[in-house]
């Protein structure tokens, strides 16, 4: 990961609004995400295939008991907007993840 931010629960879910639809989030043990990647390079797939992910960025918050579809009242659009939330518990990389996100941000 090259830059890791907490954000506050809206700020979180106001990101993933775009005038294409909304984008999901990711939960997994507690922990409310999104991630962007870097874009496909040699150096890039070279370190994937030695098990390297690189994620450009990554924004997060927590979220205790996972929800499929989260609620935001937004003021710009005049609605509440839907958010999916994808429960991605069974990765191995997104487990690992929130383990070492519990690790280095207490």
């Amino acid at each position: 990961m090259h830059e890791i931010v907490k954000m506050d629960m809206d700020d979180l879910l106001r990101e993933r609004i775009t005038p294409a639809g909304n984008m999901p989030l990711y939960w997994c043990d507690g922990i409310l995400f999104s991630f962007s990647s870097l874009p496909m390079s040699k150096k890039v797939l070279d370190d994937y295939l030695n098990g390297t992910i690189h994620w450009m960025e990554v924004h997060y918050t927590e979220m205790k008991e996972y929800r499929q579809v989260m609620d935001l009242n937004d003021e710009h659009y005049n609605s509440t907007l839907k958010i999916r939330v994808i429960d991605t518990g069974k990765s191995s990389l997104h487990a690992d993840f929130v383990k070492w996100i519990k690790k280095n941000s207490a």
